[in-house]
């Protein structure tokens, strides 16, 4: 874990009120792993920092993030530019874990949910694992397919929307049937509702391992404020640090308050 002030090299608001920010941060980029996050210091008027996904990793120098303004925090890192510093602490968290057996890989991304599993599906491509990407939102243009043009990836994906305006009408969780038995693992990122459908409806899953990323509110990022506790099989763990990649059988779904 590093505390460093790394420069802005590119900003592009994806949609509006959605952006894909580049930094430059060799120190943080070389300890760096998928679906780990950092901690950024969003200006005097923030006491506390916020939570941000490491979307995508390049040349070991760069990371991205993909926000969307929500409030105070990310309402100020919008309005940054390039050349600017971001005083940003990190990487935090376990992130996802491959298993050494595993060779074909299911991602599942709800919306904003792709910001973490793409630094995963990146890595995996490069190391010739076989991944699909079922990648769902209520409609086309929320499943920001412009931030990956710079950075495409060997993987096939299945663009899933609520209204129909691309390759399948529905939801994500409708089509893991369809996948299931291909997959030797599954990883998956999006809303809590999404996450209850997995774990209630989905009997097949069982047998499988399937990791999920918990976005929660966070204070300190570091399991001192125990802010980000949550119930597990295996007593209170906290999000930030014993996290946010946990086993989604390890989760008691029903005492979930979030």
């Amino acid at each position: 874990m590093k505390q460093v002030a790394a420069p802005i090299i590119a900003k592009s608001e994806v949609v509006p009120g959605v952006y894909l920010i580049w930094l430059e941060s060799p120190q943080l980029v070389s300890e760096a792993q998928p679906g780990q996050f950092v901690m950024v210091h969003c200006g005097k008027e923030c006491r506390l920092r916020r939570p941000l996904s490491i979307h995508q990793l390049a040349d070991g120098t760069k990371l991205a993030f993909l926000f969307t303004v929500v409030g105070k925090g990310t309402h100020w890192l919008a309005q940054c530019q390039a050349g600017d510093n971001i005083d940003i602490l990190g990487p935090l968290g376990n992130g996802y874990a491959i298993h050494p057996q595993s060779h074909n890989l299911l991602l599942l991304a709800g919306g904003m949910g792709i910001a973490p599993l793409y630094s995963l599906a990146s890595s995996a491509s490069k190391k010739g694992y076989s991944i699909k990407i079922l990648l769902g939102a209520r409609t086309a243009i929320q499943l920001y397919l412009k931030t990956y043009q710079d950075q495409p990836i060997k993987a096939e994906f299945v663009l899933v929307t609520e209204d129909g305006t691309t390759d399948e009408k529905g939801v994500i969780t409708n089509l893991i049937p369809k996948y299931i038995d291909w997959a030797d693992q599954i990883f998956a990122c999006g809303p809590m509702p999404m996450y209850r459908a997995i774990a209630v409806r989905n009997q097949p899953l069982k047998a499988k391992s399937v990791q999920v990323s918990l976005e929660v509110r966070m204070g300190c990022g570091r399991g001192v404020c125990y802010g980000c506790t949550v119930k597990t099989k295996n007593g209170l763990k906290q999000v930030c640090k014993d996290g946010p990649v946990f086993e989604l059988d390890d989760i008691l779904w029903d005492e979930l308050n979030y």
